[in-house]
């Protein structure tokens, strides 16, 4: 049974993918070359980024067109497999 048929989510459609990981330079470059990996296009004005409260740890968003369930499933299983990667949504 299909997601479509489920009432889920209709594709494409804009999703947004978060990911959390300790304060690093570095972190943003991570999210994005991962979910780059998955998508066609990624453009700028997709990513946005937040740091905690106390700047410890940040919080990366990318707005994506997704394609098929499949499509995210492999992004969040990608993202959650990396060790600087605290938590996925």
């Amino acid at each position: 049974m299909s997601n479509e048929s489920l009432g889920l989510f209709e594709f494409p459609c804009q999703f947004p993918i978060k990911a959390m990981g300790k304060a690093d330079i570095e972190f943003d470059l991570l999210v994005i070359e991962i979910i780059q990996q998955h998508v066609d296009e990624l453009p700028s004005d997709a990513i946005k980024t937040r740091p905690s409260k106390n700047s410890k740890y940040i919080a990366v968003t990318v707005t994506i067109n997704a394609i098929s369930q499949q499509q995210l499933d492999a992004i969040y299983q990608q993202l959650s497999d990396h060790p600087k990667v605290l938590m996925a949504l």
